[in-house]
Order: structure tokens, then C-alpha cells, then sequence
């Protein structure tokens, strides 16, 4: 349909002042309709054609009686919002029943360019013209499709190297962090014995013990980041305190009790080691509330402190201290079943008593060679 023919013959119309006059619209629309403006479109032939006002109220309308569908093509444009296009009008194509249609709106203009009124027309396509919509769109999906994959092949070796320098990098900083933590561990250590032996014996007793109950993966990271850590808080103990052979007074011993907080201090400021805080701040509690240095009771305290406070007095037991020499197995578990329900958690006491014997066996008395070994495994399998 030639619109803009028919905005020229209206426009007599769009220029008079005051509404437009339906009637006279209408009669404008069927004697061009009839002189063959409405009859063929390029890609098909109108179906239903509509006038609608300023105020998007329709004015004037025809359609083709002997179209088959007719009905549903006038309800799908019942339906529709009839918004005045843009100044350049606008064109849509859409399937109705399967069928495609193309829709088209333009504006009606006056002799000063002013939008007066649009015409919104519906074309049924000709089977040629249908075919050829379908290959464009069949051209169109392919061409993207080929641009998608060109792009991507052309990327994909500079992401695969980004993705790979990613992980280095990550490993690296885990690495970075792990050998920090280690090290940071291992410094207090050799100051309070002189060797890195009870850290890495309590680390792995208290991992044996929390695999036996089932804990997750994200735990025991952070049940060997404690341990590990448990006592760095000590560097802000002075040595004559720290190191004194014979037993503290009250005053010494109250002294001692800061270095949870020195430690708790220590692994707040970094955000990878702050996750050891349950063993930092929990391992001197008692599950009775006589521990401190917050008197926490039961399963108030946390599991990875109650887990560790067993793996903790256990070495302490079985190893050889500047003030004792170690003490036997058996011995070790009469000790450890006195203070359960006091010291210890019952639950966990019976289930470390289990695997006690075996740990015992391979450690024991073992300096560093093998603790540091299965150590080095057990944080490889959890950070890996």
C-alpha cells in the first residue's frame, strides 16, 4: 500500500483546523483503496487497514472481506496498542496461526510536518515473499552463529592462556599463604621447644579425629589452620615467663592466659588465617566452663577447639618436655579419661580413645621427618 501517496490526497484534511472529520476520512480511504493503492503490496497484499487519530482512536478502517482470515488478523489488531509511531514509522514482522504477516505504521502528516493522524496496515506475505523472509532469517542465524564461532576461536587461545595464568597465580597464592602459615607456625615452636615436631603431631591427630566424626572439608582446612596457629598468640609473652622451667605463680600464669588473646589478635589481620579462630581463641576452654579465657561450657565451645584440646594434651602427654619425660600410652589414656566430661568432650574422648593406639604407634617420640611428611599430604588433599 503506497501510505505516503494517501497522506498526500489527505492532506487537504490533515490541514483544516479542528478534528478530523471521520466521514470525510473514510471516503478518502476506500476512493484510494479503489483506484488500486490498497490492493497489491510488494510483498503481499493488505489485509485490514486502519486511520487512527492524535488521541489513537480509530477514524476510519477497511479490510478485505475475502480474505480467509480476516477475523484473526482484525483481533490480533484489536488487541494491539495503537501508540502513534515515531516520524519515521516503523514496521514489524509476525506470525499469526503460523502465518507470517507484516505490520506497518506511519505517521500522517499536515503541510507543516506535523504528526495529525497514523495509519497502521497488516499485508498477509505471498508465498515467494514468505520463503524469502525465511531465508533471510535462516542468513541472519547463520551469520551470527559463524561471527559467535569466528569470535570464539579467535579468543578461546587468549582466554585459555588467561584461565591458565589464573590457576598459576592462584596456586601460587595458596602456596604463599600455606608456607606463611607454616612458617608463622613454626616460629613460635622453635621459640617455646626448640621444634616444629608438636605442631605438626597435633595437627595431624586433630585431622584423624575430625575425619573419624564426619566433619566437612571446609572445617578441617580451618582445624589445620588453628592448629597450626594455636599458639602464636605466645610471641607476646616475655621469655622469662614463657620459658621459665618450674611452675608459674598466679600472676604468671594469669600473664600466660593473654596469649590467646595475642593470637586471636595475630590471625584477625589476615582474612585467610582469621577461619583458625575457633581452635586460636577455644583450645585452653574446658567443657565443664573451667577453662578460659571465655569459661565457655558444652558445645559452647567450638567443635574444632573441643577436637583439639584432645589432640593437645595427648602430645603433651606422649612427648618429652624439658620438665618430664614422655608417658606411656596406657598411662596417657588414664589421664585423658579423668578429665572427661571436665577437660574433655565424652563423645569425642571415645572416639579419638579408638584410633589413639595407631597415632600413638607412628608419632610418638617422632621428631620431624614423618610428622612433617603425612602433614605435608594431609594439606595437600584439603587446599589441593
Amino acid at each position: 500500500m503506497r501510505i505516503h501517496m494517501f497522506n498526500g490526497q489527505l492532506l487537504p484534511l490533515l490541514d483544516a483546523p479542528g478534528d478530523l472529520d471521520p466521514e470525510k476520512v473514510q471516503a478518502k480511504l476506500e476512493s484510494f483503496a479503489s483506484d488500486g493503492g490498497a490492493s497489491l503490496y510488494v510483498h503481499g497484499k493488505a489485509v485490514v487497514a486502519r486511520i487512527y487519530d492524535e488521541n489513537s482512536q480509530e477514524i476510519a478502517g477497511l479490510s478485505d472481506a475475502s480474505y480467509p482470515r480476516l477475523e484473526l488478523v482484525g483481533s490480533a489488531m484489536d488487541a494491539g496498542q495503537h501508540l502513534p509511531p515515531d516520524p519515521d514509522g516503523f514496521r514489524t514482522t509476525v506470525r499469526l496461526e503460523g502465518a507470517p504477516y507484516v505490520g506497518v505504521a506511519v505517521p500522517l502528516l499536515n503541510s507543516n510536518k506535523e504528526m495529525v493522524a497514523h495509519a497502521e496496515v497488516v499485508f498477509s506475505l505471498s508465498p515467494s515473499a514468505a520463503a524469502k523472509l525465511k531465508r533471510n532469517m535462516l542468513r541472519t542465524v547463520f551469520y551470527v552463529i559463524a561471527i559467535v564461532l569466528a569470535t570464539a576461536l579467535t579468543i578461546y587461545p587468549i582466554i585459555r592462556g588467561l584461565l591458565t595464568q589464573l590457576v598459576k597465580y592462584s596456586g601460587e597464592l595458596l602456596q604463599a599463604n600455606l608456607e606463611t602459615m607454616l612458617v608463622l607456625g613454626g616460629t613460635i615452636a622453635k621459640r617455646d621447644s626448640d621444634t616444629d615436631a608438636h605442631n605438626y603431631r597435633v595437627s595431624i591427630y586433630s585431622v584423624r579425629l575430625a575425619e573419624e566424626v564426619g566433619l566437612s572439608d571446609n572445617q578441617i582446612q580451618s582445624l589445620i589452620k588453628g592448629a597450626l596457629l594455636h599458639d602464636v598468640g605466645k610471641v607476646g609473652i616475655r621469655d622469662d615467663i614463657l620459658l621459665k622451667p618450674g611452675k608459674l605463680d598466679e600472676q604468671e600464669f594469669e600473664i600466660m592466659k593473654t596469649h590467646v588473646n595475642h593470637g586471636i589478635d595475630i590471625t584477625s589481620r589476615a582474612k585467610w588465617l582469621s577461619d583458625g579462630q575457633p581452635v586460636v581463641g577455644g583450645h585452653h576452654e574446658k567443657f565443664d566452663g573451667s577453662g578460659y579465657p571465655g569459661g565457655l561450657a558444652g558445645e559452647a565451645i567450638p567443635i574444632l577447639a573441643r577436637i583439639f584440646a584432645i589432640a593437645d594434651v595427648f602430645d603433651a602427654l606422649t612427648s618429652k618436655r624439658p620438665y618430664k619425660e614422655p608417658f606411656s600410652f596406657d598411662k596417657t589414656l588414664l589421664i585423658l579419661e579423668d578429665s572427661r566430661g571436665s577437660h574433655f568432650d565424652p563423645d569425642l574422648l571415645d572416639v579419638f580413645t579408638r584410633i589413639a593406639e595407631q597415632l600413638y604407634k607412628t608419632y610418638s617420640g617422632e621428631e620431624n621427618d614423618i610428622s612433617r611428611e603425612h602433614l605435608g599430604t594431609i594439606i595437600t588433599h584439603y587446599f589441593h
